[in-house]
């Protein structure tokens, strides 16, 4: 098991962190053009929930990009405490929607930082929250768990997961494929290997196969409401990545509602992948 130092990952609590960026057009158009979407945004148009993500990116140089894909260092974040990083959950309130085509800023802090023993070893969990400003108000407060955990020794059988719900209002079919994945990873500046690279993916992290990025997925699920209630505003959003989604197989996004509250989820194979739920305006 892996040592983790954490009183001296205490001082990074507080951190803070500014990125700035003008909201281009090209990197929501872009993700449009992936998802086939059948209008492209341009300048002036709201930027859909979670699509924030394609923006404000940390640029790392290669040489301080760790083997797996991910930086070693950022301007926020502390070196990774233990070699496997993952994003495994967050929120975010939405008072009013980010304008493509102007400028915006980011405010990050890290909130908290806590280590953990589990069963599949040492753990660090890592709470982030950021606020997205334009014209100097509050158009997004989000909040970001990132897990650390320490690399698997060998393959493993994956656990027996929990089954999806059975009754939903709406449900999507997608079929991943590899270039899907390539890019949402050029569009979000993610270099983690496990997206891209099989053999990594599967013989140094010991994946079944290259597995579907979880902002991707909290997007899909976006994606569905915005499809099945056009004219609605999603006031709130939080998501949790129960297990993997793999590529090359089909899964599904689902949603129910009742009156504003909306229960969403992901699954493949029968088996929950992301849970959800959102509120609307």
């Amino acid at each position: 098991m892996s040592a983790v130092d954490a009183k001296a990952l205490q001082v990074w609590v507080g951190r803070q962190n500014t990125a700035h960026d003008e909201l281009r057009a090209f990197p929501a158009q872009g993700l449009a053009a992936a998802l086939e979407r059948g209008k492209s945004p341009t300048a002036g148009d709201p930027l859909p929930p979670a699509w924030q993500w394609l923006y404000f990116l940390d640029t790392p140089l290669a040489s301080v990009t760790g083997s797996d894909g991910h930086p070693k260092a950022t301007a926020l974040l502390p070196p990774p405490p233990l070699p496997r990083r993952m994003w495994a959950a967050g929120g975010m309130r939405i008072e009013k929607p980010l304008r493509l085509g102007f400028p915006a800023q980011r405010r990050s802090t890290i909130q908290s930082i806590e280590a953990k023993s589990g069963k599949s070893g040492s753990l660090v969990f890592l709470h982030l929250a950021h606020e997205f400003l334009q014209d100097g108000s509050v158009c997004i407060r989000e909040e970001q768990n990132l897990v650390y955990r320490e690399m698997p020794a060998g393959p493993a059988a994956e656990a027996v997961g929990e089954p999806a719900p059975a009754a939903a209002d709406w449900t999507r079919e997608i079929m991943p494929d590899p270039v899907l994945l390539f890019r949402y990873s050029a569009l979000t500046y993610n270099s983690h290997r496990i997206h891209y690279d099989r053999p990594y993916a599967t013989e140094q992290e010991f994946y079944a196969d290259l597995v579907v990025q979880g902002p991707l997925l909290a997007t899909l699920l976006l994606e569905l409401c915005q499809a099945q209630l056009p004219h609605a505003a999603i006031r709130s959003f939080e998501y949790r990545a129960v297990r993997p989604t793999f590529v090359s197989q089909p899964f599904t996004v689902s949603g129910s509602q009742d009156g504003k509250a909306l229960s969403l989820w992901s699954a493949q194979q029968g088996q929950l992948c992301m849970s959800a739920k959102a509120t609307l305006a």
